[in-house]
């Protein structure tokens, strides 16, 4: 059981070091994922760092919403644009691990996996939701 665990271990931190988003984890994250143990704790490290993009993403969002308010058409197209993201990302992830039984087929690494390839989606909308919010506040001018 412990090599079984150390193997991981090892997997995990190679998976983290070649994939290019992983790279730009959050401190925190890192921090957490020293500290970890069990496949378990790196869940939980994953889940975390998902949560705080998810934040990063929220705050933009309501940004953009507010310069948008009193414009109705310019608000619908926008929320479209989110909810088509949100689509995207299912997309994604369902292609990007296509097994029906997910947990079987990737093993106890899916759920880490699965936070992190979400938490790496996210943190590239961020920078295009700024880019838009930028332009927003530009054309306002």
């Amino acid at each position: 059981m412990r090599q079984r665990v150390l193997v991981a271990l090892v997997l995990i931190c190679a998976a983290i070091i070649a994939a290019p988003g992983l790279a730009q984890t959050s401190p925190q994250f890192q921090a957490c994922n020293q500290k970890a143990k069990t496949q378990l704790d790196l869940d939980k490290c994953a889940s975390s760092e998902l949560a705080r993009r998810n934040e990063q993403m929220q705050s933009v969002y309501s940004q953009i919403l507010s310069r948008a308010a009193g414009q109705p058409a310019t608000l619908a197209k926008i929320k479209t644009m989110q909810n088509d993201w949100l689509k995207y990302v299912s997309a994604y992830l369902n292609a990007l691990y296509p097994a029906a039984n997910k947990q079987a087929e990737y093993g106890s690494i899916y759920p880490m996996e699965v936070d992190l390839a979400r938490a790496d989606l996210v943190a590239q909308h961020v920078i295009d939701l700024k880019a838009f919010l930028a332009n927003l506040k530009n054309r306002s001018h």
